[in-house]
């Protein structure tokens, strides 16, 4: 409900895209009125601002680019968040082809993903976990970036990505998408909503996703991972006559992936090497939305999530359970200028491994937050939030942060700082691709902190909007891999993990640039990044790798609703310092551009989009293979390109109901 006088919008689940009219309408309205502004609720900040008049900054992928880049890659939400500023997918394994989200050159693990709110993937979301979540059923994409520990505690260190899902609409609508590549991959999603009753209705998204093995540069070592993969997520909305509501939510998910050397080839050693993952998850989620009186509102949500994991790493075989837990309610009241919000919650992640139980945790994380949102004047804003956590392994933490806006006529400014904390696992993004058998038993490790400040300075004229962000992280207690021996003789514990020291330090800028011009849209951006840490020998600093000092993007997208779509893209990324790369110790630049069309008739739409026209592949440079295996037990370099070279998908979309 939209309260006189109050810039707040009240949400009743918490969840949905919130603007005046349908989103279909919406979306048509918004092509032939450039100049009108949306009015998008988003819930990332928890008090459902209205996300010009938030003082917190964030960014929304909304349900058109969503449209878009379903169409080129249908399987998952990767080519959904890459092609964002400042946001980058960072591929993790060459061998599965798992990757995370880095925002603003942050640590991926420190990117708290959610699902309408909730840690539906879990408290620390796996990297392979980003390539299983297909775009079928979002509405948009809510992204803070930056430390939010003071909304979401300790997994959002460097910011959150908050996926909402599209809510049922009063008739029954559906949509079945099928897809193939020239790389022999197929998907099939499908997305149905009806109502049930004038009180309840229901919606759900089903997917089977395969992809062929692939050596495209016939060393024997598998450039494109072999996977077949099922997902299914119903989800039930109620809405109750005096404002209360419910959602809730159930997933699962199962898939196969195998990786490493072809079938009869051999590493330099002379042996074979499997790499695969076997992976169950099932999850489920509520939200209780219920307003006391007109100005007061009770919030009760919880999630619980199960992921079973079958790895083989060659000849190591680690089967191990991650599991994790949230129960947490808050009450929140609104006034002409004021907003508030006090809560608690109780936030559980565990692991458990059948072969090394050295490395079994169970943190139990009681913690306190609040929220004060403040319209110090029709142009002004400020925000403050904080958060104590009770980490029963890592003790007290206390996590801030405060934003302002001030935004004079076509002006927007916003500016933020916030702390927070990260709490240590074996997962750092090595691990994820060697497992656990050669590394020792974590002793004497300290939380990783990260302060963060942004200045987002926006101005809109017209069809023309632009905006300039600079941004700053220091973090401390970084948590890396160390190498203990290289001896193949030696003791099986090779690698350890220790704080690095001294912080890493990033410092950078983004701009950005749209236009709309009748049906023809244009975006350009540019992302500088300074990061740097402190060297491991010696008081002198080095950069940190696989950060591009450059990047950039342009696209140019000519839609017609309901007719046609016709799109190009070009990204731009700069070199990169590399490390334990005997080849080289700096990447290329390079280019990757894209070509997408798209043609609708009634409730058909056809779509072809050919990807990396360049056909930029990383082994056309150097073997991925490394000549020597690595003390943790890889076999390849980093990935700092694109490994999959020119592919073309095409399929068609099929509507149903109204």
């Amino acid at each position: 409900m939209l309260f006189k006088h109050s810039k707040y919008m009240v949400s009743v689940l918490l969840l949905p895209l919130c603007v005046y009219g349908s989103p279909e309408h919406h979306e048509h309205d918004h092509k032939h009125n450039a100049g009108k502004i949306e009015k998008i609720q988003v819930t990332a900040s928890r008090l459902g601002r209205i996300v010009t008049e938030s003082a917190t900054r964030i960014e929304i992928i909304n349900g058109e680019e969503i449209q878009e880049k379903a169409l080129m890659r249908p399987g998952n939400i990767s080519m959904l968040v890459a092609e964002t500023g400042g946001v980058r997918v960072q591929n993790t394994s060459p061998a599965l082809g798992s990757a995370n989200i880095r925002l603003q050159s942050l640590y991926g693990r420190y990117t708290q993903l959610l699902s309408d709110g909730l840690p539906l993937y879990g408290g620390q979301t796996a990297s392979i976990g980003l390539l299983q979540i297909p775009p079928t059923d979002l509405a948009n994409v809510e992204i803070i970036k930056g430390a939010a520990s003071s909304l979401y505690g300790g997994s959002a260190l460097g910011g959150v990505i908050n996926l909402i899902s599209r809510t049922p609409s009063d008739k029954f609508t559906a949509e079945v998408l099928l897809n193939a590549t020239s790389k022999d991959g197929q998907d099939v999603t499908s997305y149905f909503a009806t109502p049930l009753s004038d009180s309840f209705s229901t919606s759900m998204t089903a997917g089977l996703h395969r992809q062929t093995a692939q050596d495209l540069d016939s060393d024997g070592w598998l450039d494109m991972a072999q996977y077949h993969r099922a997902t299914m997520r119903p989800r039930l909305y109620w809405q109750g006559d005096n404002g209360a509501s419910f959602y809730s939510t159930f997933g699962a998910m199962t898939e196969q992936r195998n990786g490493g050397t072809t079938k009869n080839a051999s590493l330099p050693d002379g042996n074979a090497f499997a790499q695969t993952q076997d992976t169950v998850r099932l999850d489920t989620g509520f939200i209780f939305d219920k307003p006391l009186t007109n100005m007061l509102n009770v919030n009760v949500r919880g999630a619980a999530m199960h992921q079973a994991h079958e790895h083989e790493f060659g000849n190591a075989i680690e089967d191990d359970t991650h599991e994790s837990y949230l129960i947490e309610s808050s009450l929140s009241g609104y006034s002409d200028k004021t907003a508030w919000l006090l809560g608690a919650a109780y936030q559980s992640d565990q692991f458990s491994s059948d072969g090394f139980s050295q490395f079994d945790y169970a943190y139990n994380v009681p913690g306190l937050f609040s929220q004060l949102d403040y319209e110090a004047s029709d142009n002004i804003a400020l925000s403050f939030s904080a958060r104590t956590d009770w980490h029963s392994e890592y003790g007290t933490q206390f996590s801030p942060r405060i934003s302002m806006l001030y935004n004079p006529d076509s002006w927007t400014i916003r500016g933020s700082y916030g702390q927070g904390f990260f709490a240590p696992t074996p997962f750092i993004e090595d691990i994820e691709d060697t497992g656990l058998s050669r590394l020792a038993p974590l002793e004497n490790l300290n939380e990783e902190s990260a302060s963060t400040a942004s200045l987002d300075i926006s101005y809109v004229f017209n069809s023309l909007e632009t905006s300039v962000t600079l941004f700053a992280s220091d973090v401390e207690n970084v948590t890396e891999l160390d190498v203990i021996n290289t001896s193949p003789t030696a003791d099986k514990h090779k690698i350890r993990i220790v704080n690095a020291p001294g912080q890493s330090e990033i410092r950078g800028a983004e701009l950005l640039l749209r236009y709309r011009w009748h049906d023809i849209k244009l975006t350009g951006s540019y992302l500088y990044t300074d990061a740097s840490r402190q060297s491991n020998v010696g008081v002198k600093r080095v950069p940190l790798t696989l950060t591009p000092k450059h990047s950039a993007g342009a696209v140019i997208m000519w839609e017609e609703h309901g007719s046609h779509l016709l799109g190009f893209e070009a990204y731009y990324t700069g070199t990169q310092h590399l490390e334990g790369n005997p080849f080289r110790n700096k990447s290329g630049a390079y280019w990757h551009l894209g070509l997408l069309g798209q043609i609708t008739s009634g409730r058909l739409s056809y779509f072809i989009n050919a990807e990396n026209l360049l056909n930029i592949r990383q082994t056309k440079e150097h073997p991925l293979v490394l000549p020597e295996q690595a003390p943790s037990g890889r076999w390849t370099t980093d990935i700092w390109s694109r490994n999959d070279g020119f592919t073309v998908n095409a399929g068609v979309r099929i509507k149903f109901g109204d």
